[in-house]
């Protein structure tokens, strides 16, 4: 197993001026805490090379590549551990690397690390318009650090519409636990979703009226003509040249005058 190879420096200044100054020279701050075959290890404050951090990780392994780490401390000389990539730090906006965590382990005793998953093949459902859905990117496992795999891979091929895999359907090598939950789900093949067909809205009996126009059955307005085959409003003028109800006939327009 390739194991990269990481030399750091304890770090004796703290406080905001001592970091800034240590990123100017392209060095973060960051700590080293975990256990060693000699026993818990105290965290320890050291300063780290982000480039020769980048180098030593293995691309394929990346945080779970076994670190032959050395610390050097002016005062109490080298000290040689075993360890992982545990976390490190980025600034939200420059995306820099701004802390760093090391994580001492004994190689013999099993650790604990995140492993990702690979989804290889095409389903069969897929073929009938089935829709993959990934529910898990990594699984938390449990193993020795040599017996740690590089990656799980899923073959999806066999999935159906409506079939789905749990983390109990993976094959894990052996000496591998995962602490992840057995009923967790994996990965899906879901039916395809039905595309909503909308029909226009026809104009029903009895509909609101378009804007400014009377509805059906109201009476016209006051002094309106009424309509063919009905009656008058209330009040209204009757029309020239007929009688109102009960009076005489209204008098007929002046004739033209004639011309000399």
């Amino acid at each position: 197993m390739e194991v990269g190879k990481l030399t750091v420096n304890a770090r004796t200044n703290t406080g905001k001026g001592a970091v800034r100054q240590l990123r100017a020279k392209g060095l973060v701050p960051g700590v080293c805490y975990g256990a060693s075959p000699d026993g818990k290890i105290a965290p320890t404050p050291i300063v780290v090379d982000v480039k020769a951090l980048r180098a030593a990780l293995d691309p394929v392994r990346k945080h779970n590549t076994l670190l032959d780490l050395t610390i050097v401390d002016e005062k109490q000389g080298q000290r040689k551990l075993t360890a992982l990539l545990r976390e490190f730090q980025v600034h939200p906006i420059r995306r820099e690397v701004t802390h760093v965590d090391l994580y001492a382990i004994d190689p013999e005793k099993p650790v604990v690390a995140d492993v990702p998953l690979e989804f290889t093949g095409k389903p069969k459902g897929a073929i009938d318009g089935g829709q993959i859905r990934i529910a898990l990117r990594a699984l938390s496992l449990k193993a020795r650090p040599a017996d740690l795999p590089v990656k799980i891979e899923v073959d999806v091929s066999p999935l159906e519409i409506g079939d789905n895999y749990h983390v109990s359907d993976l094959k894990l090598p052996a000496g591998v636990v995962s602490m992840t939950s057995m009923h967790q789900a994996v990965v899906s093949c879901a039916a395809p979703e039905a595309e909503e067909v909308v029909t226009p809205a026809a104009t029903a009996e009895g509909a609101a009226p378009a804007e400014g126009a009377a509805p059906a059955g109201a009476a016209p307005a006051a002094g309106a003509a009424p309509a063919a085959g009905g009656k008058p409003a209330a009040g209204a003028a009757p029309a020239a040249g007929k009688p109102a109800a009960g009076g005489k006939p209204a008098a007929a327009p002046a004739a033209p005058a004639k011309k000399k």
